[in-house]
């Protein structure tokens, strides 16, 4: 495949939406020369968010680990906010966070193309954490959250964007959320000519 058929999936979050940020958001992946190839506004259940998000061991440890190594940066305890330091119980919880805010409020779910596309959306949003983004990505520029925040008050972390990290995972996701929805094939000026 030519790497300017590159596509990747991005959901503009709760936050995202209310924050008035959709046009801004869809506006920074344009202006890279990348191209939104699907787009539609819905408001998912929370059923429809558990087929999004992994459940296996391997993830739930990961979401653990990533919890419990910023607990130790910021010198918290993480069993005050989690009465465990299981991993996997971690996991679990902060998944469920996850689950009930991408169902509370409408998102837009978003297929983008272009060359490398999965790199490039991820290098314009910006790392998970908004706390340690760089200025100038979209959530280094528009929302100021940390882990260790959001576990305190038992809730996702607010990061306005969620971008898939492989090619793999874009493509499960563009299935979830689109299944046989269209996605277009078109040329934009000055970009594929």
């Amino acid at each position: 495949m030519n790497p300017k058929e590159e596509k990747t999936f991005v959901l503009i979050k709760p936050d995202g939406v209310r924050k008035g940020l959709v046009g801004e958001i869809i506006k920074r992946f344009e202006q890279r020369d990348l191209k939104v190839v699907a787009v539609e506004m819905f408001h998912p259940s929370r059923r429809e968010m558990d087929g999004h998000y992994p459940k296996d061991e391997k993830w739930l440890r990961r979401i653990g680990e990533k919890t419990m190594a910023n607990y130790v940066k910021y010198g918290y305890n993480v069993k005050d906010d989690f009465g465990t330091s299981d991993l996997i119980r971690i996991g679990k919880t902060v998944r469920s966070w996850l689950l009930d805010f991408m169902s509370s409020a409408p998102m837009v779910k978003v297929v983008v193309q272009g060359v490398h596309a999965v790199d490039m959306v991820r290098k314009i949003v910006g790392p998970t954490m908004p706390n340690t983004a760089e200025m100038g990505t979209i959530r280094g520029d528009y929302s100021v959250d940390s882990a260790v925040s959001a576990n305190i008050e038992k809730r996702a972390v607010f990061n306005l964007v969620h971008a898939s990290e492989t090619p793999a995972e874009a493509k499960h996701e563009i299935a979830h959320w689109f299944g046989k929805k269209p996605v277009f094939k078109y040329k934009r000026f000055g970009v594929d000519e």
